[in-house]
């Protein structure tokens, strides 16, 4: 006898339809990711800039790479809109050029996101492993592309915002800066942020402390080839210390601290915060960058990116959040204000003060004891 509620509980074909294309797209963008990777790594876009519509064959003359290869290449970043097409010829217009070749001026250039190949099978292996054990992989444990690609990411902010914008707004920050402040960077990764901070004032001196060995071997390798100006040496004025924030002094040293994008990520934050209050200045400030987000799921439907802000936690925040048993677990999108300052308060912290600077990704908070 046939099933009278069969025809019923057939999906819409038009709802299956559309669902199927959108899974097909989050693989086209997965696709298009590789090849954005290739270009960046064979300095493609750099080249593109300024060039007007070229054809294969002689973006293939100016690189010395295989026209057939750089031919298909081309075609498929047309086809994603990243290039202009128009009879034969390719072009990185302007705008492109921000997004995807300006790591000096442009705070638009994405492409320092896309640095890191896509994640080994092995550590796809380990995120498999983490869903059964409830622990995942320090930043450490995921190599040294880790800490390449959030330096490429980190660098134009750092210099077009960190330095001239986000400090001077901090209350009496700057002038501390300059009469020669102490300063520590938790979670310094390969020391963008020091460096830059070192180069704009000489007098102070700077304390990078990452728990990340790929991390702190590159900062140490980008200390040695930078030119700072000052009376004293490179090294006298930054060091870098492979702990974590929990091992900072005991007593009051530092005039300034920072956490940029990294509280979320700690196995520890009540702990570093805790830290963070008995080292700092008693008229010291801790500045803190965190991700923008709301206290709730439905808060955060309006991000356009919210798939890829849970994807990013899944992958690297939450993963290294429990990197140890027992881990705080934040993730991504964990320390929405209210939990930020609650956290700053419990560790003993009294002036909580959130900025909002119009970085579309990040809040800042200017804390004091």
């Amino acid at each position: 006898m046939p099933d009278e509620n069969a025809e019923t509980d057939r999906p819409d074909p038009d709802e299956v339809a559309l669902l199927a294309f959108s899974v097909w797209n989050f693989k086209q963008g997965e696709v298009v990711s590789l090849m954005i990777h290739i270009g960046q790594r064979l300095d493609l876009y750099r080249t593109l800039t300024g060039l007007g519509p070229v054809t294969s064959i002689e973006l293939a003359d100016r690189t010395g790479l295989d026209e057939r290869w750089l031919r298909e290449w081309l075609f498929g970043q047309a086809a994603a809109g990243l290039l202009v097409h128009d009879a034969g010829t390719f072009e990185l217009t302007p705008v492109g050029s921000a997004v995807l070749a300006d790591n000096r001026s442009s705070l638009a250039y994405a492409a320092g996101a896309f640095t890191a190949p896509p994640p080994s099978p092995e550590i796809v292996e380990r995120m498999i492993e983490s869903f059964r054990t409830g622990v995942g992989l320090s930043y450490d444990e995921r190599g040294p592309n880790a800490a390449h690609q959030t330096e490429q990411s980190l660098g134009p902010w750092v210099r077009l915002a960190l330095v001239p914008t986000i400090i001077p707004a901090l209350d009496g920050v700057s002038d501390k800066l300059e009469r020669g402040a102490v300063v520590a960077d938790i979670g310094c990764g390969s020391g963008v942020a020091l460096l830059a901070m070192a180069a704009r004032y000489p007098d102070a001196q700077f304390h990078g402390y990452d728990s990340s060995r790929h991390a702190i071997v590159r900062g140490r390798a980008n200390l040695a080839d930078t030119d700072l100006p000052g009376a004293r040496t490179a090294d006298e004025r930054v060091t870098f210390h492979l702990v974590d924030g929990s091992s900072l002094p005991a007593d009051p040293t530092f005039d300034l601290v920072l956490t940029f994008d990294c509280l979320h990520d700690m196995t520890d934050p009540a702990g570093v915060a805790s830290a963070i209050r008995q080292a700092i200045q008693p008229d010291g400030t801790w500045l803190i960058k965190d991700i923008r987000c709301g206290d709730t799921f439905e808060a955060n439907r309006k991000n356009p990116m919210l798939a890829m802000m849970y994807g990013f936690s899944v992958e690297g925040c939450l993963a290294s959040a429990t990197s140890t048993p027992g881990g705080a677990g934040y993730g991504t999108l964990g320390l929405p204000p209210g939990a930020m300052e609650e956290l700053c308060r419990s560790a003993g912290f009294t002036r909580f003060q959130a900025h909002d600077f119009d970085d579309p990704a990040n809040l800042y908070y200017e804390v004091r004891p």
